[in-house]
């Protein structure tokens, strides 16, 4: 069994997934539209270009993620994505990267269970523990 995340950013999509390919080298692997449904009437000139569905992999972790409702205003509560850096470097680089235009929650630092722990939350509003082990 796997678990995978599945987050909607509420009609910022490609622009979550262009940053993410910056930001932590993501891999789109499938992208749908709406205006590419087999039922046509799933699809409407508001969200005719709007990711439907999407599936990226940041390492060996799979991440799905679509537009939503397209409202412009995603919300993500409650839930964090932890990512695992191979070292501080790695972590540092990333932490960075995922808080350009974020906001740092708990800065990068040594921890009692990491020599590098942080909690970042992104342009989007997803919250990023990026953890050494």
């Amino acid at each position: 069994m796997q678990i995978q995340p599945y987050l909607n950013f509420d009609g910022r999509c490609d622009e979550a997934i262009a940053f993410y390919k910056r930001a932590v080298g993501a891999e789109v692997k499938v992208l749908m539209r709406w205006k590419d449904a087999p039922d046509k009437s799933m699809c409407t000139p508001e969200n005719a270009e709007k990711v439907m569905h999407s599936s990226i992999t940041m390492g060996d972790t799979t991440v799905m993620m679509s537009d939503g409702r397209h409202t412009g205003h995603p919300e993500f509560k409650g839930i964090s994505l932890s990512l695992i850096a191979k070292d501080q470097p790695e972590a540092e680089k990333t932490f960075k990267a995922l808080g350009d235009g974020g906001q740092v929650q708990m800065a990068l630092a040594k921890t009692f269970f990491s020599p590098a722990f942080g909690m970042v939350a992104d342009r989007f509003g997803v919250t990023w523990m990026v953890v050494v082990m």
